[in-house]
């Protein structure tokens, strides 16, 4: 398994268009380049971290040849309009050591 961690600053009131376009864009990436998909994470003011899983580094580097063009125009048009000039970074790419995250949903709630 294979890993990368992406950071963006996006442009303030622009958050849910970028969250939407990320949303679709990644759902995109999986169904063509065979990524396992991602979780975002928004930070303070106007940062979100990405942490994205691949079955293996080839498989990314395959994808980051094309820089992922998916075929959803309208998803990439929405990040990438979101997104601040000059502000998208990878911050890690590598194998996973250890994996001990697990797939929880909130526990439902009753009043």
């Amino acid at each position: 398994m294979f890993a990368v961690i992406y950071r963006w600053r996006v442009i303030p009131g622009l958050e849910a268009q970028f969250e939407r376009g990320w949303a679709a864009g990644t759902e995109a990436i999986a169904r063509e380049f065979g990524g396992w998909g991602s979780r975002l994470h928004r930070g303070e003011g106007d940062v979100y971290v990405a942490y994205a899983q691949w079955p293996d580094e080839a498989s990314w580097r395959k994808a980051m040849e094309t820089r992922m063009h998916h075929s959803n125009d309208e998803a990439r048009r929405q990040y990438r309009e979101a997104i601040a000039p000059g502000s998208f970074e990878t911050l890690f790419a590598g194998p996973v050591a250890q994996d001990l995250l697990e797939l929880r949903r909130p526990q439902e709630t009753t009043r």
